[in-house]
């Protein structure tokens, strides 16, 4: 399969490559529609690629390497967590990301001292060496209330709608429409029809030592402020206020003889028609089965 790529980098006044954008990507059959009109040869330079499938499986050994494989996610070419992004980190510089572009941080102070001299607007969004999504991609039939909240290589399915406090890591996003109103860290994927609550959580695999990857499936529903650290098969419920982590004790009942067995939630991970809840009177943190069916507003989720 041919993979080809030609992006236009940024580069600092010391020849620091800032960030890369593709506007021009064939994947296979896929493709994206835009050309690279023009260039300012003193601050950008032409980058392109002709990869091979092998070359995903690659880890990344420089900047270029790693906004590309970044493009690819959030032009929907591959899902997250199929291709290595081994070096992402280590490969991308932090960088200032302001309302004119990339900016180096060592010559920040500098152009921050001119703005303000000349009165002009410059401002500064964030110190990362992540920019938004936003900057480089505008995905079909989303919704995004505050696209500083979603990281270059997040990947949103059509009738995605993210709210203010949504957030969405890079690899990681939703496979079908969602409701995000919490936080989807990377390496985790939603399912369709699924909705997280205001300020639920996912653990994510950049911290800790953990490198399990959570998933949520279809027609499920993380309640607010509510979190999991084990993957949810379809149609769960986790009620609000309830973080489920891997070792959290879960009261079982037994349906073949009527009693409640104690098990590690990690034992019911990406089990379905699960309903978590903490009960009221004895505190002990229940799982029973999920008679109810989660479902969207589909006027909603249309996006269009």
């Amino acid at each position: 399969m041919k993979i080809y790529g030609e992006g236009i980098a940024t580069i600092s006044q010391s020849g620091q490559m800032l960030d890369v954008y593709f506007p021009n990507i064939e994947f296979g059959e896929q493709k994206t529609d835009y050309k690279i009109l023009q260039i300012n040869s003193g601050t950008q330079e032409i980058i392109k690629f002709e990869w091979t499938k092998n070359d995903l499986d690659k880890p990344i050994n420089k900047i270029s390497d790693a906004y590309f494989k970044l493009h690819l996610i959030s032009n929907k070419f591959v899902l997250p967590n199929t291709i290595n992004l081994d070096g992402l980190f280590e490969c991308l510089p932090n960088v200032v990301w302001t309302n004119k572009g990339p900016i180096s941080i060592n010559e920040m102070e500098g152009k921050l001292n001119e703005s303000k001299c000349g009165n002009n607007d410059l401002f500064i969004r964030s110190l990362d060496k992540f920019p938004c999504l936003t900057d480089y991609i505008i995905p079909k039939k989303v919704r995004i209330a505050d696209a500083s909240r979603v990281r270059l290589g997040a990947y949103l399915s059509e009738g995605t709608t993210i709210m203010h406090e949504g957030f969405v890591n890079f690899n990681a996003g939703t496979l079908g429409k969602a409701m995000i109103e919490g936080r989807i860290s990377a390496g985790v994927v939603i399912g369709d029809n699924s909705d997280l609550g205001g300020g639920s959580s996912t653990m994510g695999t950049l911290s800790g030592g953990n490198d399990t990857k959570i998933s949520v499936g279809k027609n499920c529903l993380l309640g607010a402020n509510s979190g999991i650290g084990i993957s949810l098969g379809d149609n769960c419920i986790v009620e609000a206020g309830l973080y489920v982590t891997a070792g959290t004790k879960i009261n079982v009942i037994d349906r073949d003889d009527n009693k409640e067995i104690i098990l590690k939630a990690r034992e019911l991970s990406g089990k379905s028609n699960l309903l978590y809840m903490r009960d009221s009177l004895s505190g002990k943190v229940v799982a029973k089965i999920n008679k109810s069916k989660s479902s969207l507003n589909k006027i909603l989720h249309k996006n269009d």
